[in-house]
């Protein structure tokens, strides 16, 4: 059900920031919003793809690309279990989430296997539908109590403590180019992260709400 949903997404994102509700005047990132993240460091933003890994869990691969217009680089924002955040919600700094690959349904996951290229952590896609296991959870860190959208963040990995971290080693054939995505236990200025496009979702206004009263 939820592969049919992100798939019929994409055919919406396909290609270019697609504004929607209230996307133009948003101020935070929210609960069910669809962005891109960009590596302030190394100017990538984090993507997936069928594409597995040759080595380490096998699993599929998650990297990072130069071009911003890559439909394979949207992820859905999604709480750390079904019902934990309410669409359209602002992610608290320090609050929990999911990260679900829209193309494949597959969320952001990492593990005690090695990178392929640095030896550090893997960082890479699992599960199906949007379902995977415990370690696909994040802990969003930022400066504020809410995620704004202008800001840079970091993501902590709930099961290892790692951070999701760009360090700039790249890929051959298949993926020619594009640089490799682990985890790191220190904080520093490979793993900042912005939401760039996407379809930011606003609060749903509760029944009868911006109506004006009948006299």
């Amino acid at each position: 059900m939820l592969r049919a949903g992100f798939g019929l997404l994409v055919l919406g994102l396909c290609c270019t920031w697609c504004p929607g509700q209230g996307s133009e005047d948003a101020e935070h990132v929210t609960c069910g919003s669809v962005v891109k993240l960009l590596n302030t460091r190394h100017n990538v933003r984090l993507h997936s793809h069928d594409v597995k890994y040759g080595s380490g869990s096998g699993q599929q691969s998650v990297t990072g690309v130069e071009t911003s217009d890559d439909a394979n680089s949207y992820w859905r924002i999604r709480g750390k279990k079904d019902g934990e955040c309410t669409r359209g919600e602002p992610i608290k700094c320090g609050q929990t989430i999911r990260l679900t690959h829209v193309n494949t349904g597959k969320n952001l996951h990492s593990h005690h296997f090695s990178s392929p290229l640095s030896n550090n952590q893997e960082v890479s896609a699992f599960g199906d539908d949007g379902e995977g296991d415990d370690l696909d959870t994040w802990t969003v860190q930022c400066s504020d109590t809410l995620w704004e959208r202008e800001d840079t963040v970091r993501f902590k990995h709930v099961g290892t403590s790692v951070y999701l971290t760009v360090t700039g080693e790249q890929y051959s054939h298949p993926i020619r180019g594009q640089r490799e995505v682990h985890g790191i236990t220190s904080a520093n200025a490979h793993n900042y992260w912005k939401a760039m496009e996407g379809v930011f979702l606003k609060p749903s206004l509760p029944p009868g709400a911006g109506k004006h009263d009948e006299l």
